[in-house]
């Protein structure tokens, strides 16, 4: 039996999440910026037709954006997660073979079903995904993923398609391949386009019949698989549970600059509760932690930045020892005088939390000493994940949090936050 996948994107997903609870933006042009509202993330169709490119600064924009009474929001991730959550859940109702591939895409696999009726089962996917959710999908149908995401791109581009493109055994299929450029095929970054193109290679077509020797030697066996796909022949399997990361990290710049050790230590702690409960999502506990720390390049302030490193004397994911030590961390490198704009942490050495060695030197590494560790965390993520983020933190994360990032026009916490629930008023 032939394999099938699916590939199902949310259409224009930041600015979807917003217009799902503000009906008055549908038509209407809206970006969405990045952290501390700096550059644009995310454009409405609208907007792209407006001109505005992907990653420009807001600065830049702004007199187009005002000219044409562009709706602007800074990035609303609580509301995005959730949202995406939701998309992910009904999904789940067309198959069990599901990977979540980011935060608006998942692939499916639809092996077993008919040819005849892939495109009736995909709007019925699509529908039911914007009745439950309110979100837009385009749908693309093949017989290996990358095909799958080149019809993927193909039915989100051409509305004659309706967002649904089936390209399994389709006659046409290189003619569709010719229309895309090499660089946009998944897997082929900018060096391997660059080389590509100087190669004669510019499409998906001339990839697709690239001889086998030839690609092998220069994009490897993961670019062979990918040339295989683009004939047809499934090599790159759906990966139902992700595997584990080999690096977490946090880190975010700070809203205005900070000069002081304690504002420092309070946004380092915040930003290792958050990769310690990543950790423990996984089940993996870190065995280094690295501490970085940057001032504000594109100021003409006194410059600075600086890393540190440091051996955890057991591995761990329990937030209070990761914080000391990356407070000590951050003590080793922080010098008085800079305006930082930066601070953030980084963790490898991942090991399976079951997988610790522990240490005859250390007193509270004993396997008793771990497990309580480990259910007192457990229960802090399970009120947090119930509750929302923080509703039980550090205390050397602080309260006060001047530090944050701008989020000068956030959209409420519509559905993670009793006081910002959409309300609806009888007339």
């Amino acid at each position: 039996m032939k394999k099938i996948f699916g590939l199902i994107d949310c259409n224009n997903f930041y600015v979807s999440c917003e217009r799902v609870f503000n009906p008055s933006l549908e038509r209407r042009p809206v970006v969405v910026l990045s952290n501390n509202d700096g550059c644009i993330i995310a454009r409405s169709n609208e907007a792209k037709l407006l001109g505005i490119k992907m990653g420009t600064p807001f600065f830049k924009c702004r007199s187009l954006i005002d000219e044409h009474n562009v709706k602007v929001f800074s990035s609303n991730y609580t509301l995005y997660g959730d949202l995406s959550q939701r998309v992910m859940s009904t999904l789940q109702h067309f198959t069990p073979e599901l990977e979540i591939y980011s935060i608006d895409e998942a692939f499916l696999s639809l092996e077993g079903f008919r040819r005849d009726r892939l495109t009736g089962y995909a709007q019925l996917i699509r529908k039911r995904v914007k009745q439950w959710t309110g979100m837009p999908v385009s749908i693309g149908i093949g017989p290996t993923k990358v095909l799958a995401k080149i019809a993927n791109k193909l039915a989100k581009n051409h509305h004659r398609h309706n967002g649904i493109l089936v390209i399994t055994d389709h006659k046409r299929i290189d003619t569709m391949l010719d229309s895309i450029e090499v660089g946009d095929v998944w897997g082929i970054g900018r060096r391997y386009a660059a080389f590509l193109k100087k190669n004669a290679i510019t499409s998906a077509r001339d990839l697709k019949y690239a001889p086998d020797g030839w690609v092998k030697q220069h994009l490897t066996v993961v670019g062979l698989r990918l040339v295989w796909e683009l004939r047809g022949i499934p090599c790159i399997p759906l990966e139902e549970v992700p595997p584990p990361k080999k690096g977490i990290g946090s880190s975010r710049s700070f809203g205005r600059p900070v000069e002081n050790l304690q504002d420092l230590s309070e946004a380092l702690s915040d930003y290792v509760s958050r990769a310690a409960e990543k950790l423990r999502a996984q089940k993996s506990i870190a065995s280094f932690i690295h501490v970085h720390l940057s001032t504000n390049g594109f100021k003409d302030d006194p410059q600075y930045a600086n890393t540190a490193t440091l051996k955890l004397p057991v591995p761990t994911a329990y937030t209070p020892q990761l914080v000391y030590f990356a407070g000590e961390a951050l003590k080793s490198i922080y010098r008085t005088g800079y305006r930082y704009q930066r601070v953030g942490v980084f963790m490898n050495g991942i090991l399976h939390q079951d997988r610790v060695q522990g240490n005859l030197f250390l007193t509270g590494s004993s396997k008793k000493h771990r497990g309580l560790q480990r259910e007192l965390m457990n229960a802090v993520d399970c009120i947090n994940k119930r509750w929302g983020g923080n509703t039980i933190q550090c205390a050397a994360s602080g309260v006060e949090k001047g530090w944050k990032m701008r989020q000068r026009v956030k959209s409420p916490n519509y559905t993670t936050r009793w006081k910002e629930l959409p309300v609806v008023k009888a007339r």
